[in-house]
């Protein structure tokens, strides 16, 4: 049995001692949702009628260790599940922050008035975790079928702006459109005040559960949402590119169709989430640096070291996480080589040299190949994969190799100072050059003696 089985168990369990007690437990959500799906949800939401708190409380108490999650709220867990256990309650908003909302429980409410406070008709079904009789009350099983994404109520919809987001994530997870009023009604709303965290975890969302992510994006410029947490990236809207090289248009069109071939990689990559961020981010220097020539030629030279504080400004937006910001910088940096080398088949040295300047080697040519498969201009052609494999393969077996070391360096009588790391990179050029690790010291050596002594 695995962790779904075992959670729905415990969760039939849970809605057989509420029906002995005299309530009824519902299941609600994306457990109904990804269920009419044929998906297993990981998380399972059950909304407990006609008990009050403390006797919801003392029930599951008697299934395992509770976990008050909100308890002023009526919404427990119970420990080594992933279990949520809520009463139904009337939510007021009372501020601008996501928490400021007036939430009462009340045990006896209606199935239509609990639903209401909902955001999309796919997510405001009921289903008896007992019998499987389904409750859909606004239409949502047909929105579902259609891949529709409408909000339930005007008034209950637009008191959490993150809902806009959330729109957008659902559309390019299921592939489906958002209901025109609904995208009105998001256009509509002010979204400044919201939780970058929030935003964020929206955002990997659509990243890593959506065939093609870029409708998240699409969806947000159509709400004119694109500006207040992708500001960067909205200017790359209008951006031209060489059509020679980029028939498809602008760069905010080229990092679309980056985005979802990237999406097509993202279950071989070593890091699925600092990929698909990497495949977003990747050309954010261009607008910066694009131009015309005086032959009509549009350029846009050294776009991947002018975008490296653009993609830091763009990420330190949505997230402090410090090894996500540096991998995507180090992905912008050097996606433009692994093509080139592969196109010229260029000596080893220069693969080796790149692939030791990666974080992740492995997923930059990944990246390199979403980045030419992204430009509609011809075919990615698969050789040049195969190129950059055999190469990473020859750097790795370089690396195994004997190479001088700082403390050889010391050995042989260099004190550290402020050539010392100089030093020990040339010791490293010669070693992807093919020397051994003794010719390489004897080199290093000669040439320190000898600009000192000049």
């Amino acid at each position: 049995m695995n962790a779904f089985e075992q959670d729905m168990a415990l969760a039939k369990e849970i809605a057989r001692r509420t029906a002995q007690a005299g309530g009824r437990a519902m299941f609600v959500g994306g457990v109904v949702r990804d269920g009419l799906l044929g998906v297993n949800c990981k998380d399972i939401d059950i909304e407990v009628y006609g008990l009050a708190p403390q006797a919801l409380k003392a029930l599951l108490s008697g299934l395992g260790e509770v976990v008050e999650k909100g308890a002023s709220f009526g919404v427990y867990g119970l420990a080594h599940s992933n279990i949520d256990v809520a009463m139904p309650r009337r939510e007021r908003r009372t501020g601008d922050r996501h928490t400021d909302f007036d939430v009462s429980v009340d045990p006896n409410l209606s199935f239509e008035a609990a639903s209401m406070r909902r955001d999309f008709t796919i997510n405001a079904m009921l289903r008896d975790a007992l019998t499987g009789e389904l409750i859909d009350l606004w239409g949502g099983q047909a929105d579902l079928a259609a891949r529709r994404i409408r909000h339930v109520n005007d008034l209950t919809f637009a008191e959490d702006a993150l809902r806009v987001f959330r729109a957008a994530q659902f559309a390019a997870r299921l592939a489906g459109e958002i209901d025109p009023a609904t995208e009105a009604l998001c256009a509509s709303m002010d979204v400044t005040q919201l939780s970058v965290e929030r935003v964020f975890d929206e955002l990997c969302k659509a990243l890593l559960k959506a065939e093609r992510p870029s409708v998240f994006f699409r969806a947000l410029r159509r709400m004119d949402h694109l500006k207040e947490y992708f500001p960067e990236l909205a200017a790359c809207v209008g951006v031209k590119q060489n059509p020679v090289y980029h028939p498809e248009g602008d760069v905010f069109e080229h990092t679309m169709l980056v985005l979802d071939c990237a999406a097509e990689l993202r279950d071989v990559a070593q890091w699925p989430l600092g990929f698909m961020v990497a495949a977003l981010t990747h050309d954010l220097g261009k607008p910066l640096v694009t131009a015309v020539q005086p032959d009509g030629k549009i350029t846009s030279y050294g776009h991947e070291v002018a975008g490296l504080p653009v993609c830091e400004r763009q990420l330190r937006r949505l997230t402090n996480h410090a090894k996500l910001i540096e991998y995507a910088k180090n992905m912008m940096w050097l996606h433009m080589r692994p093509n080139v080398l592969a196109q010229c088949r260029s000596k080893k040295k220069k693969t080796r040299a790149m692939f030791d300047l990666s974080l992740c080697p492995e997923d930059l040519i990944l990246l390199s190949r979403a980045d030419a498969s992204g430009k509609l201009d011809r075919p990615y052609d698969p050789a040049n994969e195969a190129f950059l494999r055999e190469r990473l393969e020859d750097y790795r077996q370089v690396m195994a190799r004997p190479m001088v070391t700082g403390k050889d360096l010391v050995a042989a009588g260099l004190k550290p100072g402020p050539d010392f790391a100089r030093w020990l990179d040339r010791a490293k050029q010669l070693h992807f050059s093919g020397q051994d690790k003794a010719r390489a010291l004897r080199q290093v050596l000669g040439e320190a003696k000898k600009e000192r002594s000049e």
